[in-house]
């Protein structure tokens, strides 16, 4: 009886650390590498809680891209530059049936990119566009060609990057995974030493039930 006490504590041990180890994720992940989608308020930049896809601008707006390292919405980089729509769109008059959208294209930095290419240099673009059209929309009016990947993330705006579309970074800045095809998973060896740590508990019980049986 005494083993069975020490054996319990030390299997519940054992699955605590394998449970512990599953949720904290990849060691060293530094965030994706993605394209981050930004509205412009008052001012300042504000992260756009949906996508480029389904909101709908006023005319008169100004958003921006910003591709970068990032860990989630609250660490993500800001398209930098200043970001006036009226310097944006100068060149560009009103005309009826249509709006015009200001967008600030950062490409981020060397660092930011994957490797072996070079970001272009920031841009703004005014585009005119349809009164009921989306960000997306005014996008590919002024900055193809966009790439998207089958889960509709934007992965190039004007053809960078070449390659990638959402890929986890490790603090090194080495590419760990790829939000495409979900990346390299823990799912497999977490599965893998619970079974192990589960058959070994079995076949201990099973022994010490022969034992108590004799």
């Amino acid at each position: 009886m005494t083993v069975y006490r020490r054996a319990v504590p030390v299997l519940a041990a054992g699955l605590a650390a394998l449970l512990l180890l599953a949720s904290a994720g990849p060691a060293g992940a530094a965030g994706y590498r993605y394209w981050s989608f930004w509205e412009r308020t008052g001012g300042h930049w504000t992260y756009a809680t949906q996508g480029p896809a389904t909101v709908r601008p006023d005319d008169g707006a100004v958003q921006g891209f910003r591709f970068a390292v990032s860990a989630d919405s609250a660490d993500a980089s800001r398209p930098r530059g200043a970001a006036d729509f009226t310097s944006i769109c100068a060149d560009t008059p009103a005309a009826s049936g249509t709006k015009r959208v200001g967008l600030v294209l950062d490409f981020g930095t060397r660092a930011d990119g994957p490797s072996g290419e070079t970001p272009p240099g920031r841009r703004t673009a005014c585009a005119r566009v349809p009164a009921d059209a989306t960000t997306a929309d005014a996008l590919a009016a002024v900055a193809k060609p966009l790439r998207y990947d089958t889960n509709a993330l934007l992965c190039a705006i004007a053809g960078y990057p070449g390659k990638g579309c959402g890929e986890q970074v490790s603090a090194e800045g080495e590419q760990s995974g790829d939000t495409t095809d979900g990346g390299p998973s823990l799912g497999l060896p977490i599965g893998v030493g619970v079974i192990a740590l589960l058959a070994g508990a079995a076949v201990w019980q099973s022994r010490r039930r022969r034992d108590e049986s004799r």
